[in-house]
């Protein structure tokens, strides 16, 4: 987790910026990375930059004053048909006008990053750009259009669909040279916000006046309604029912804005949000920009991460996790080859885009312009949430906030919870209860002191997460994978300062056993007590819901939602269990412990080294997983450059992230870490309309 200290005098959490990951130079492989870019730019790009035009629409939604009230609640109601496409654009009712606040006569400037756009196939690492104040970086923009209209355009004749076509002939064939400065990730409380403050205390950077708070509601449309709009994206992660609004500790591009100044062809290249969370972009004045998205399914998900892979192999045996930099670009024409769904849609000023969790999208601007970003989350993100973690644990990434704190807290607004979500909150739960228990219990039976009944810890803080939170949570990362370690550690009398989770007991450090003790923050017996009431508040909503409908429904209702009490919970319906990634706690053993087979039928039971362990317990989803996971047994060797395994203490190897499974001779891995060879405003880039040149000029 990075800090940084900005314009408060408080430190504040940041997620990682693009392009913030220092690549390595390319040395001895730069050539064969070249070479494959020469190849990639072999494809029939006169083909695919027109097919470019045909990608289907994504959803364009128009809400009513009425609806536009709670925006989580209308999100939640065009969900269904939204979260298909991945993203989907929101067009605010005839009256929305707010103001935007940035200052554009400031002298204060902001960093850019500099973006070869012919390279952006490359994955390379963007280098630092030149600094603007808000005026000059405008200046600097519009004669890049200028030059473009100039050069390409004299007769007129510049069209989205044609730029577009431009965008994409650059990125494909590279045969063009193209930089663009992109001022990205600019800090709003240091810097701007598009959005006026608050004075009720609905934003973080904002004023909590208590005669303020006490007045009604703003009319919509009147200056006070921009302050305090729950579609101001200063308030929004505030909002009530806001999974997000009980993390107190500001932590940017997360629950306080990124503003975003951009130019003509600067790219925002294709990802998904931190901890696959839902995102929400406004455009505040300027050109328009071109999204392009893929649903946040697991299956689109894995296969765009399938394409990349296969597009950057090179690349991405120097580093496993590129796709996290947020520096590649590629046509959403290779996902319509494999058989990835994809759409697109042109954003104008004074309109919202709307992703969704594990969602990957991308796309450009298509001129001078001012956006604005910020997560939110609602509860039933907590599945997307927890697969975010694993997949973190893999790579070795820190998360911006500890996903279990965050399951715990929401614990405690049951009400906020629908029965979906609150199932899926259950089986999160009984996943981590279940792992902390197994673990504890072998971590002891292998010589591991448990040290609770002699060392008083602090109790974990579960009503919010504050800044002193936030900060002590920094302190407990896992020295292996980095996971917060909220619950329970591992530590070693050999270094105070360093914990590892309890995954990763055995790669703390080389001391035997008896030296390292376990340090708890939570019983598992009030784990359970946690456990034991989301399931009695679901089993209370169910028998509600029975209630209102037919006897027939109702058994239905109960079937699917998967019961209330705590033996059930992992008896959920499958469609609920395809949610989320089942995750199987390793095994934490000296010897021999990757899964060697599975066997599904009657007395199921999954062999760990010579040690054969009844699935009893396990949902079919779970044995499913591990069915796959059992496929990609490989030995370590020629996984050491594509996962990041390094030489650990009295010279064995270790992995950084693969779930516990020790110094083998054979580990268990991911098809996702080694497979590397494996014209209308709605659909965005169409028609006739015009690209006007100073694109800080209001839509037409």
């Amino acid at each position: 987790m990075q800090t940084q200290n900005g314009g408060s005098p408080r430190a504040r959490r940041v997620r990682r910026k693009v392009g913030d990951k220092n690549d390595s130079a390319l040395t001895r492989d730069e050539q064969m990375m070249i070479q494959q870019a020469i190849e990639n730019s072999k494809l029939d790009t006169s083909t695919t930059t027109d097919q470019v035009g045909e990608i289907p629409a994504g959803p364009i939604f128009h809400p009513t004053v009425e609806e536009f009230a709670d925006p989580l609640a209308y999100i939640a109601k065009i969900r269904a048909e939204a979260e298909k496409y991945g993203i989907c654009k929101i067009v605010p009712p005839e009256g929305w006008n707010p103001p935007c606040m940035v200052d554009m006569n400031s002298t204060k400037r902001f960093e850019t990053k500099r973006q070869i756009v012919n390279r952006l196939q490359e994955g390379i690492t963007f280098e630092d750009g030149a600094r603007y104040d808000p005026h000059t970086y405008q200046v600097y923009a519009s004669e890049q259009t200028k030059k473009w209209q100039q050069e390409h355009y004299p007769e007129g004749g510049m069209t989205l669909g044609a730029l577009e076509k431009d965008y994409w002939g650059i990125v494909e064939t590279g045969r063009t040279n193209f930089t663009a400065e992109y001022g990205n990730d600019i800090d709003c409380t240091s810097y701007w916000s598009g959005f006026p403050t608050s004075k009720r205390g609905r934003s973080m950077n904002g004023q909590d006046l208590k005669l303020e708070r006490d007045k009604p509601e703003p009319k919509f449309g009147t200056p006070e309604y921009y302050e305090e709009s729950w579609w101001n994206l200063n308030n929004i992660s505030n909002t009530p029912g806001s999974v997000l609004r009980h993390i107190r500790v500001p932590i940017n591009g997360v629950n306080v804005p990124w503003l975003y100044m951009g130019t003509l062809f600067s790219t925002f290249c294709w990802h998904n949000e931190d901890n696959y969370l839902y995102s929400i972009n406004y455009h505040h004045k300027g050109a328009p920009k071109q999204w392009y998205g893929v649903p946040g399914t697991k299956k689109d998900a894995d296969g765009l991460e399938k394409v990349f892979k296969n597009f950057l192999m090179q690349r991405m045996r120097e580093a496993p996790d590129l796709l996290h930099h947020i520096t590649t670009m590629f046509s959403p024409i290779l996902l319509s080859k494999a058989n990835i769904p994809v759409c697109k849609l042109a954003q104008f000023p004074g309109e919202f885009i709307v992703t969704f969790p594990r969602a990957f999208h991308g796309g450009f601007s298509y001129g001078p312009n001012i956006g604005e970003a910020v997560n939110f989350a609602t509860p039933d993100w907590i599945a997307h949430g927890a697969a975010a973690n694993e997949r973190y644990r893999i790579f070795a990434r820190p998360s911006v906030f500890s996903h279990d704190r965050l399951t715990f807290t929401i614990c405690q607004y049951l009400d906020e919870h629908s029965i979906e979500s609150c199932a899926l909150l259950k089986q999160e739960l009984y996943r981590v209860i279940q792992e902390e228990e197994m673990l504890r219990d072998r971590l002891e039976e292998n010589g591991i002191k448990n040290v609770t009944s002699q060392v008083t810890l602090p109790k974990n803080r579960v009503d919010k997460l504050d800044a002193v939170s936030a900060d002590y949570d920094d302190k407990r990362l896992c020295h292996t994978c980095k996971h917060i370690c909220f619950f329970s550690a591992i530590a070693c009398r050999c270094n105070q300062s360093r914990v590892s989770c309890l995954r990763h007991a055995n790669w703390l450090c080389g001391c035997n056993n008896s030296q390292k003790f376990l340090l708890t923050w939570a019983t598992t017996k009030e784990m359970r007590g946690v456990l034991a009431t989301v399931s009695e508040h679901h089993k209370q909503m169910l028998c509600a819901e029975t209630n209102e409908v037919k006897e027939e429904n109702s058994k239905c209702i109960v079937a699917d939602a998967g019961g209330g009490s705590v033996e059930d919970v992992d008896d959920l319906d499958d469609d609920l269990e395809d949610l989320i990634r089942p995750v199987e706690p390793p095994e934490v053993r000296e010897e021999v412990n990757f899964p060697s087979r599975v066997v599904t039928g009657e007395g199921e039971k999954r062999k760990f080294g010579s040690e054969e362990v009844k699935l009893e317990g396990l949902s079919e989803a779970q044995i499913r997983y591990l069915e796959k996971v059992n496929n990609y047994v490989v030995p370590v060797e020629p996984c050491m450059s594509r996962t990041g395994v390094y030489a650990g203490a009295q010279g064995g190897t270790m992995n950084v992230g693969l779930g516990g499974l020790g110094p083998e001779k054979k580990i268990v891995q991911l098809q996702e870490t080694i497979d590397l060879t494996g014209d209308s405003d709605s659909s965005g880039a169409g028609g006739g309309r015009g690209v006007g040149v100073d694109a800080f000029s209001p839509r037409p």
